[in-house]
């Protein structure tokens, strides 16, 4: 995406930004009087004590402090939510449709709608998944997620998410990751909006460990953007929403809580265009595990076992002879969340009744599922001595290692595909005990 704002590159790094020159503080984080009249704010998106390489915390220098608002009032629950334990989870392998587009005027906060997830912020483990349509801006509303470190994956429409640190603009391929707590608001910037999210109650996102891969590919740190500060100084009435242990509370305030001057630290959103992932696969035979798509991973306590995968699906080269290419028939003890961006899915047909873009699969842990009977069809057909690229499309998986748990909602939509099981019934029986 091509757009005037001005970024930082890098993910996970010391940034310093001011909009105003000097005005943040030099030699010392806390002084007693800031640059401009500001006040100092310290914003931990994890504990004190948390080791180094993993601390991620930013000094703000503001007009107000965050404290300056009237009191939270609990919302009514609305769409968005997270308590997972509506009904029993289930084993089917479950797709939707394109979710539908807003009927009416939205915005960003009340245009989300909770699919499924497991956990939640109180034992700071498991995932929200959600999915968003929207079409207007949240004019005098902002938002925080107390609960969760939120990622955003657009599917249609451009959007503009400006925070406390900054603006990003971010469209379809793009994503942004937003740290837990920070305040924002979003403006769709093509009219309709439409895409997904996920909350992420664990340790936050990183990048994953690239092991024998070496120091290079997958998703490069460089090629993540970080805004530059720009402030709000706007005072009237506006709503400050927060997301907190899976319900809405709003608090009145009387001025926009965008109005950081300076800062500098690393607790930041980021965005990231997708078209820069550096694929890797084999180049000799066999389709390797789905865990080189990763882009970003929460790690969990047990080592290895993410709460949380973010990887992506992305155009590229086919190469491996003798061998199935597209994902192979699995059972995986993770349960996995998979939305489509744009294009066909290779091991899946697309058009009605099938995974079109907008749409989204659930298979839950250790439930089978694979390529339906026509890609496996078309795959065992392929010359393999011929190279094949894939274009044109983009998949993504949020995977995680418990259950997801779809909830009542997302269960009672028209677009649930009831007979989504059939596309499997097609596989023939080839067994010959006489032939090898």
């Amino acid at each position: 995406m091509t757009d005037t704002l001005q970024y930082q590159s890098g993910f996970g790094n010391e940034f310093a930004s001011e909009a105003l020159p000097g005005a943040l503080p030099q030699g010392q984080n806390s002084p007693q009087q800031v640059p401009y009249g500001l006040y100092a704010e310290q914003f931990s998106a994890t504990a004190f004590t948390a080791p180094r390489h993993l601390n991620r915390r930013s000094w703000l220098y503001r007009i107000r402090p965050g404290a300056m608002h009237q009191p939270f009032t609990l919302l009514p629950e609305s769409r968005w939510r997270n308590r997972f334990d509506e009904q029993p989870a289930t084993p089917n392998p479950l797709r939707w449709d394109p979710f539908p587009l807003a009927a009416t005027a939205t915005d960003f906060i009340d245009g989300l709608f909770t699919v499924g997830g497991n956990g939640g912020p109180a034992a700071q483990t498991g995932v929200g998944i959600h999915v968003y349509a929207c079409n207007r801006p949240m004019h005098s509303r902002y938002v925080y997620a107390a609960d969760a470190e939120l990622l955003i994956v657009p599917q249609l429409g451009r959007l503009r998410v400006a925070t406390e640190l900054g603006v990003l603009e971010i469209a379809p391929l793009e994503i942004a990751l937003i740290p837990r707590g920070l305040r924002f608001a979003v403006t769709p910037l093509d009219g309709d909006a439409r895409g997904y999210v996920a909350e992420n109650f664990g340790a936050p996102m990183r990048l994953p460990e690239l092991g024998p891969i070496g120091a290079n590919a997958l998703a490069n740190a460089r090629d993540f953007l970080a805004p530059v500060a720009a402030y709000e100084d706007r005072e009237g009435e506006f709503e400050l929403i927060a997301r907190f242990q899976g319900r809405l509370w709003r608090a009145a305030i009387d001025h926009s809580p965008l109005d950081v001057v300076a800062w500098h630290g690393n607790a930041v959103p980021v965005k990231y265009d997708l078209a820069r992932f550096n694929t890797i696969g084999s180049i000799s035979y066999d389709h390797p595990d789905p865990s080189i798509f990763t882009v970003l991973t929460a790690p969990s306590d047990t080592p290895g076992t993410a709460n949380m995968d973010f990887a992506i699906f992305p155009p590229r080269w086919l190469v491996a002879e003798h061998t199935f290419r597209p994902p192979w028939f699995h059972r995986n003890v993770a349960s996995e969340f998979m939305g489509l961006i744009q294009g066909e899915y290779d091991a899946k047909g697309a058009g009605a009744g099938g995974f079109s873009p907008g749409g989204a699969s659930l298979h839950n842990c250790m439930s089978g599922h694979g390529p339906d009977a026509a890609a496996h069809a078309r795959a065992v057909a392929l010359d393999t001595t011929r190279p094949q690229h894939l274009t044109g499309a983009m998949a993504f998986m949020f995977e995680t290692r418990a259950v997801i748990h779809p909830t009542a909602q997302a269960l009672a939509l028209p677009g649930l595909q009831a007979d989504y099981w059939r596309c499997w019934q097609g596989l023939a029986r080839h067994f010959d005990p006489t032939r090898r």
